[in-house]
């Protein structure tokens, strides 16, 4: 049997900035981002704030409505850039099985160091003890024996605890949670089971799979899976990086945009970025995603295939703009935009001959060409030697600059 943890530190930016000014431990805080910017969301908050019900993700004038003393500090990246090192380094003297899951959360197997260490939940206790003294946070320990229960067992019991969820008991513990604590759960998904009267996790784990399969594809399967603890998954060497499985960009405007002009705009800028660090990393993709959130916050989002595999803003641009037009029913304006290109392949196993019988592949391998020739340009004269047209203009998503090709739109 596996030994696997997850190791979460616990509210994470606002631990580090009260471990450096212990004053702001002193009542309700929490780190959010610039409003002016309009990034006034919560990214981090203290147990105080928490029992006011303040969330993350919710924006500053909605933790303010719930706690109007509520304390707000600007975050500081590089801070908990360094402690998230220093706190993967405890780990890494237990196993060199650590994969980050984002800058505040490991997993460790630690199945081959039980028999140095003891149990993974005696391992738990002394990482728990190790981080508070060297790293001056708290952090909270899930043990199982797959990665997805010892998710759900750090998220189970906060802060500064360790939650053990072994074959004899996930089913009293993990059965009755709602739906959204188990991975990959996102608002969709869950509206989605729902709707079907599908609300905790026991539920998803008694359906039937056919049915699952039916209403959310694949990964209705997988999340049966993961619900009944079949999850094999490995937990990956540290440094040893993922698998690249999805390239995307998105941004929030510095005002909500109205008109398809503005909004194609966007969805082109944003599709050039996604582009370029696809051309970066070698990669095509065979599959857009675009997503859309509404001054409302209301979000949505929306995938289709392509006709080829694409590195290209033009092809990739002009696909999700296709996406909007179909499926944009909804009347409130828009905040952010995101452009995702999925099912990636690697662009040097293509067959070139096949672009002189395929009109579509002809004009793909020329727009590739271009978009190389493009890359060399900026990297040769400077990031932003070629833009699109549109960039000329005042815009809400672009800064301006002084180095401009006055014939942008030709490379696309």
């Amino acid at each position: 049997m596996r030994s696997i943890l997850h190791c979460d530190c616990n509210s994470f930016f606002a631990s580090v900035e009260i471990r450096d000014n212990p004053s702001l431990g002193e009542g309700a805080m929490a780190v959010c981002g610039n409003p002016d910017n309009r990034h006034g969301i919560i990214l981090a908050k203290n147990e105080e704030a928490k029992r006011f019900g303040v969330k993350t993700g919710e924006t500053i004038w909605q933790a303010k409505k719930k706690c109007p003393s509520l304390r707000l500090e600007v975050p500081h990246f590089e801070k908990y850039e360094k402690c998230s090192k220093l706190i993967n380094s405890i780990y890494l003297r237990y196993t060199d099985l650590v994969e980050p899951f984002g800058i505040d959360e490991s997993w460790l197997d630690t199945t081959a160091s039980t028999s140095l260490f003891g149990s993974g939940e005696v391992i738990a206790d002394e990482l728990r003890a190790t981080v508070k003294r060297e790293a001056g946070i708290s952090i909270s320990v899930g043990v199982s024996f797959n990665k997805v229960f010892a998710k759900l067992g750090s998220d189970y019991k906060k802060p500064d605890a360790t939650t053990v969820i072994d074959c004899q008991n996930y089913k009293s513990k993990i059965f009755p949670l709602p739906i959204s604590d188990l991975l990959f759960v996102g608002r969709s998904t869950g509206r989605i089971l729902e709707r079907y009267g599908i609300r905790s996790i026991g539920d998803i784990a008694h359906a039937d799979q056919k049915f699952l399969k039916r209403v959310l594809g694949k990964s209705g399967v997988t999340l049966h899976q993961y619900a009944n603890g079949f999850d094999e998954s490995p937990v990956t060497p540290y440094g040893s990086g993922r698998e690249i499985k999805s390239v995307g960009n998105g941004e929030t405007f510095s005002r909500d945009i109205f008109s398809d002009e503005e909004i194609r705009n966007a969805i082109f800028l944003m599709a050039s970025k996604a582009c370029e660090r696809m051309r970066n990393h070698g990669l095509k993709c065979e599959t857009v995603e675009l997503a859309l959130k509404g001054a409302d916050f209301y979000s949505v989002s929306h995938r289709a295939p392509l006709a080829v595999p694409t590195f290209n803003a033009k092809t990739l641009g002009d696909a999700a703009f296709e996406i909007y037009k179909t499926h944009h029913d909804w009347h409130s304006p828009v905040r952010s935009v995101t452009v995702t290109g999925i099912k990636l392949r690697d662009c040097t196993k293509e067959d070139a001959q096949i672009c002189f019988i395929n009109d579509s592949l002809k004009l793909e391998e020329r727009r590739s060409k271009m978009s190389l020739l493009a890359d060399e340009l900026n990297y040769k004269f400077g990031a932003n030697t070629l833009r699109f047209g549109f960039e000329l203009s005042d815009s809400p998503f672009v800064e301006s600059t002084s180095k401009i090709c006055p014939f942008p739109n030709r490379l696309i």
